[in-house]
C-alpha cells in the first residue's frame, strides 16, 4: 500500500507515530518523516493512524493515486 502525508496540513500531533512507529517518526519536535511504501504487516496500524489524524493529513491507497492527478 502507498501513503502520502500532506505535510502542509500536518500539525505534528504525532498520533501516527504512536500508532505506527515503524512507518512514521518525528525528526526534532515538528518534522514528520514516513515510509511511503507500507509493509504488509503494518497496514492495519497505518489505517488506524490515518483515522486518528486530527487534521486528516494521511492519504492511503486509492486516495494517493487520485490526489496525484
Amino acid at each position: 500500500m502507498q501513503i502520502v502525508v500532506d505535510l502542509t496540513r500536518c500539525q505534528a500531533y504525532a498520533q501516527c507515530v504512536f500508532l505506527a512507529p515503524e512507518v512514521f517518526r518525528l525528526s526534532g519536535e515538528e518534522a514528520l518523516l514516513y515510509r511511503p511504501d507500507v509493509p504488509d504487516d503494518q497496514l492495519e496500524r497505518v489505517r488506524q493512524a490515518a483515522a486518528a489524524c486530527p487534521v486528516q493529513a494521511i492519504l492511503i491507497g486509492e486516495a494517493v493515486r487520485a490526489d496525484a492527478r
